[in-house]
């Protein structure tokens, strides 16, 4: 593996080519003088400055890309290699199939996440570019570059795996805000040991459970409303877990990028990512998890048809059984967590003004169903029941099912609850009952103290 160097990305990719400093060098000039550059004429020298941190003047930097997308036979950009004012870590959410080089990036955007806090930098990525991304990282095979194996050891790996399983448990059970930067400062760790070099006979263990930890590290930064920032570890997750040889686990995690985007109000970027994992989902666990989710958008577009066709689809996965061995990280989608998305699609509808089934009734099913541990979605639960019963006209039941989940709410550290709190008090307005009122008040200060968006 090339040493440190102050563009640690144009390092890597060179070294990666195989070629000599004075040969990438040699076919930089040949590339400007086919584009009509002929004063451009690097030599060595030149290309190991840029290397130390020397940063070229354009065109050079699209040269450069060019040479090197040719010499590894995958597409660069001068943001790959480096080269931008923004650098590689900020241009999009997209990662550079060389484990070295996506490590490098994954550790860039975890040096800015915890140090230089550059939220308002990072853009959210929507449309096509989202879509591509999800698409290049489930399908893509990385190349690997360093055959050291000084990184992990088998108790490193243990540890990992332990360390990811506790950040995991303590997120379900109190939200990941107290978490947040422990979480992101060990995936920090995994992203440096990466580069240091994985053991073969360990490299399965070592990317399953960062895949793990970067899906972890992106769903709580979504949930403290760190949006961009959660975009980018998820990314790696899925890079990670291709990595693994666990393409499912990159379609679920792909299915938490959806989530994201229905809750920000993007429900056709939702489904172009749903459509992106169906395309790769094999195990039934995770086909029912895509369909119940896609059933749910099209429950937000007001398609009635095909979201009884989707979420139709997921009851008949789920009442199989989800097969006989379910990993552990998708075992939290059961039959409780498709009677919650059930919940919220019939909820919407009814908005449409086109109920089938009362939204009370799935959330009710849903807590019934809900095995322990999982106390946040418990509380959004037991709010959206709540809501419900308020939509319904069931003003007191409604009020009395809300004082119950405040008391739960108020112990659960998660913007994900707040903005179900804030979907309480749109159905509390039209009440003006001295039992509503006090609701209205506590659910008010509690959303108030979790704001729900935050910019990045």
């Amino acid at each position: 593996m090339p040493s440190r160097s102050s563009n640690p990305h144009l390092a890597l990719w060179i070294a990666a080519t195989g070629l000599s400093h004075g040969e990438i060098a040699r076919r930089t000039t040949a590339e400007a003088i086919r584009r009509g550059h002929r004063q451009i004429a690097p030599d060595a020298t030149r290309v190991r400055r840029w290397i130390d941190g020397e940063r070229p003047r354009p065109p050079v930097p699209a040269l450069l890309a060019a040479v090197l997308s040719e010499a590894v036979g995958q597409p660069l950009t001068p943001g790959d290699l480096g080269l931008t004012s923004a650098g590689a870590v900020l241009d999009n959410i997209q990662l550079p199939l060389l484990t070295e080089a996506a490590a490098q990036t994954l550790a860039g955007w975890t040096q800015m996440d915890l140090f230089m806090d550059r939220r308002e930098t990072l853009k959210l990525a929507l449309g096509a570019p989202l879509i591509l991304a999800a698409e290049r990282m489930l399908g893509g095979t990385a190349r690997r570059l360093n055959s050291g194996s000084k990184g992990f050891y088998a108790d490193t790996t243990t540890a990992l795996e332990e360390v990811t399983a506790f950040f995991t448990k303590a997120d379900a059970t109190k939200g990941g805000g107290l978490y947040r930067a422990a979480i992101v400062a060990q995936l920090a760790e995994a992203a440096r040991r990466i580069q240091d070099g994985v053991p073969p006979s360990l490299k399965a263990r070592v990317f399953a459970a960062t895949a793990d930890l970067a899906a972890l590290a992106g769903w709580v930064s979504h949930d403290c409303g760190r949006y961009a920032t959660a975009q980018r570890y998820w990314s790696y997750g899925i890079y990670a877990a291709g990595e693994a040889g666990q393409r499912d686990r990159g379609a679920e995690i792909v299915t938490r990028m959806s989530h994201q985007m229905i809750y920000l109000g993007h429900p056709g970027d939702a489904l172009g990512l749903l459509g992106v994992a169906a395309a790769k989902a094999e195990l039934p666990a995770v086909k029912a998890l895509v369909a119940s989710q896609t059933g749910r958008v099209h429950a937000a577009l007001g398609d009635e048809r095909q979201a009884d066709v989707h979420l139709g689809r997921a009851d008949e996965l789920v009442a199989t059984g989800l097969g006989n061995e379910v990993p552990e990280w998708v075992a939290y989608f059961d039959a409780a967590e498709h009677a919650g998305a059930r919940a919220v699609s019939a909820r919407d509808l009814a908005g449409l003004g086109r109920p089938r089934t009362q939204a009370s009734v799935y959330f009710t099913d849903a807590l019934k169903l809900r095995k322990p541990g999982f106390d946040r979605v418990r509380v959004m639960d037991r709010v959206g029941l709540a809501a419900a019963l308020f939509d319904e006209g069931e003003v007191a039941q409604g009020a009395a099912a809300a004082q119950a989940a405040l008391d739960d709410a108020a112990r659960v550290d998660s913007t994900l609850v707040a903005s179900r709190l804030n979907t309480l008090l749109a159905a509390a307005r039209p009440y003006k009952t001295s039992a509503v009122d006090e609701v209205r008040a506590r659910a008010a200060d509690l959303a108030a103290s979790r704001p729900t968006t935050v910019a990045a």
